[in-house]
Parts: C-alpha cells; structure tokens; sequence
C-alpha cells in the first residue's frame, strides 16, 4: 500500500510519473526544484526486464496500476491530490492519458492513444487530416510486404509498430533485405517487451532527419525547447546516428519544421505536456517519421542548460506545477533560446563480446576535452557489446558544448579515437 499523503495546509503539489524508466528518471529532480513531491504509477504488475529499473527513492509511492480496474487505481492516486499525472517514457502513455482523465486533470484524450502509440495509426491520423505523410503497409505476411515494397518502389523502410531508438528499423534496398527484417521483427520483441505480431513497412523519406522538443500548456501554448539535426551513418540496412547538432532559432530549417510538427500535435491530439518528434525535411517539405508524447529520450537537463534556455524536464515539471507561470513566462507559441553550441556524439563499434571493465582512465581523458559536458557509458562489466546497429547498440554517449561548431568537430573527431580504450572486453 502507498504511504499516507501529507495532510495541511503546507503541504506541498504532487505529480504522477507513469513510468518513470529511461529519461522518466530526470522528473523527479524537476518537480523538487518547484516545491513538489512526486508518486510512481507502474502501469505493469512487474518492472520490465527489457530496461533498467526506475530507482524508486524519490518518490513518495510507488503504485501499481491495477488493469482491471483503472478506477480503482485512480482513487488511489486521488489521495495525494495530484496536480498532474505525466509519462515517464513510451510505455507510460496510455496509462498517463486514462489517469490524467481520471482524475480530471489536464492531459491528452484517451480515446486517442493508440494513434501517439502506434505507429501505423499515428501515420493514418495524419494522412486523414491532410498532412503530408508517408505511405504504408502493416501486415504479418512476408508475401504482402515484399508485393508492397515492389509496387512502391526501393528502398524501403521497414520496423516495428511501436518501439524506440531505432530498434530493428532498416532501410531495404530489396527483397533479400525486406525479408531479413520481416523475419528479425516477426516474433521478436521491441524494447518494452512488447511482443511483434505485425510490421510496419514505410515508403523511404530522402532528406535530412531533425529533432523538433516541445512543451504544451494546457491552455495551447507551446514552447519549442530545440531544433537537432541528426547525422547519420548506414551500417549495412540501417541507418545508424553518428551525432546530434543543435540548431540556431533562426536557421531556415527551423520555422518549417514547427510548422508542420503543429499541425501534426492538433492531428494527433496531444494537447498537454511534452512531445518529442523526428521529422525529415524532404524535397516536398517536412514528413514526420515518429513523434512520442512525452520527454526526449536523449536529452540530458544539464547538458540542455548549458546550450539552451531550459531543459524539457524542467519546462515539463513547470507545465504541470505552475501552469499560470510557464503561460505567463511562454505565451502563445515561443522558441528556445541558444547560448552555446550543443552537440551528443553516438559512439559506434565494431567490436563484440563480454565487457570485462571500464577503463575509467580512458573515460576520465575523454571527459577532459575542452567540450564535453558528460560520458556516459552504456554498458557495465558483464554486459555484452555488441557491433553498432542502432542506438541501443551505441556503447557511449558523449554530450559536448562549446563557443564554436569547429570545436565540437575536432573534439568529435578525438572521441571516435579514443572510445575504443573505454571498454575492454573479456578473452575469447
């Protein structure tokens, strides 16, 4: 049972993370800068196995939703009086939007999940509202999938329904490669555990992938929290990225890509909180690849503070505790502010086995470059690494600063180098 909720006159806001796996885990730190306190939902009976668990300690509760009966649950959480109830990751979306509903606070319909979850269904939403999107197919049939792809023309796009960081999403450039990754996903299960019964084939968007971060009020007034350039690689059949470049408020880019991610959050019906969408910026205009609703899964708060004017965790956490103040200090629809230059660096690796150490001397000589904000290993003695197909398999995130684009370059430059060193994998 949850703990009983402070009582009085000074007690302080709550807010429910659903959740709060992955980047969930900054939410807690943003709501303690405002005052609040903050209760854990986990919307299964058990953690997932598939990611780490959500350390638990700064939460006054952690409460297990009970499926059968969501009204119960909510009752529950109605206890601590919760000023808002917030997805911790992906998974959290659904669960996150039902509570909110609940509860009657402000959120996102429930009725319409599935279209912020599903990724066929989030394209269908589009293509119904008249928004620029990507043709599609979702089936269980290798047959189907191959007759489709001829018919719209190589290369192709083929991935799971709903997953994230790239996981088994490959560029096809003909049958052989669209029945190896029907067959990869068939079967498999994404990174939430999630079991893959269908796939997504999509026609291929050319062009340059961008990150577009938001923060909605519950009034409709939208901060844009940053504008990132993917740079990528292709590793084999899959698009593999390289790094991330923060874009200036007033690149040419910039007010098209917003544009069109309005249009595509009135579509999907996310209304309230933060979203985090991959557009790619065609010949024809922008086409979305995939939007999430909820916080940027790579983003860093520190990181964000140091090159830009605010971090989405922390706009997030202010949406939801001080909504007068975010509608107050972002009227209508604002654009970040940049300071300085922000790049986060995706290690890749051609190595695999069992790791056996960090070399902290080595990860120490990287942290030490003029530019980089933060290291992160993704991997701990006794994990195995594996080649890099995807983000997932990155074993380093490098998040880099400066005064000068030619200084994260040649820092960028001396990480690809150096990275190796970090990890030493066991014999044989």
């Amino acid at each position: 049972m949850p703990s009983p909720a402070p009582t009085g006159p000074s007690r302080p806001p709550v807010g429910v993370i659903v959740d709060g796996y992955s980047v969930g885990k900054y939410l807690p730190a943003a709501f303690r800068k405002l005052g609040a306190d903050v209760v854990h939902l986990q919307s299964t009976p058990a953690f997932l196995d598939s990611v780490p668990p959500p350390d638990l300690r700064p939460y006054l509760a952690n409460v297990v939703q009970d499926t059968a009966d969501p009204g119960r649950t909510a009752a529950r959480l109605a206890s601590y009086a919760p000023c808002g109830v917030l997805p911790g990751q992906e998974t959290g979306v659904p669960p996150a939007d039902r509570m909110a509903e609940l509860l009657d606070l402000p959120g996102n319909p429930s009725a319409t999940s599935a279209v912020r979850r599903d990724k066929y269904r989030m394209i269908e939403a589009l293509r119904a509202a008249g928004i620029r999107c990507a043709d599609q197919l979702k089936s269980d049939d290798a047959g189907e999938v191959l007759a489709w792809a001829a018919a719209t023309g190589y290369p192709v796009v083929v991935k799971p329904l709903s997953s994230a960081s790239t996981d088994k999403v490959s560029v096809c450039r003909g049958p052989h490669q669209v029945r190896a990754a029907v067959a990869e996903i068939l079967g498999s299960h994404d990174i939430f555990g999630r079991h893959n019964t269908e796939v997504l084939v999509q026609s291929f968007l050319a062009g340059t992938e961008y990150i577009v971060d938001v923060v909605r009020g519950p009034g409709g007034g939208r901060r844009v929290c940053g504008v990132w350039r993917y740079e990528k690689t292709l590793i084999g059949s899959r698009p593999v990225y390289d790094r991330d470049v923060l874009l200036d408020p007033d690149a040419p880019q910039v007010a098209p890509l917003v544009a069109y991610l309005d249009t595509v959050l009135d579509a999907l019906d996310i209304r309230f909180g933060a979203a985090h969408a991959e557009i790619m910026l065609t010949a024809d205009g922008p086409v979305l690849v995939e939007v999430g609703a909820r916080l940027d899964g790579l983003m860093d708060p520190g990181h964000h503070d140091s090159c830009l004017d605010g971090n989405q965790a922390d706009l997030l956490a202010l949406v939801c505790v001080r909504p007068e103040e975010f509608a107050r200090r972002y009227p209508g629809n604002t654009l970040y502010g940049k300071h300085r230059e922000g790049m986060v660096v995706h290690v890749q690796t051609t190595r695999g086995g069992v790791v056996e150490a960090v070399d902290e001397d080595a990860l120490a000589r990287i942290s030490a470059l003029g530019t980089v904000h933060l290291a992160v290993p993704r991997l701990a003695p006794g994990d195995r690494m594996r080649p890099t197909t995807d983000l997932l398999s990155s074993p380093l995130r490098v998040f880099l600063t400066g005064d000068s684009r030619e200084e994260l370059l040649a820092d960028h430059r001396r990480i690809r180098l150096m990275a190796e060193d970090v990890f030493r994998l066991a014999p044989g």
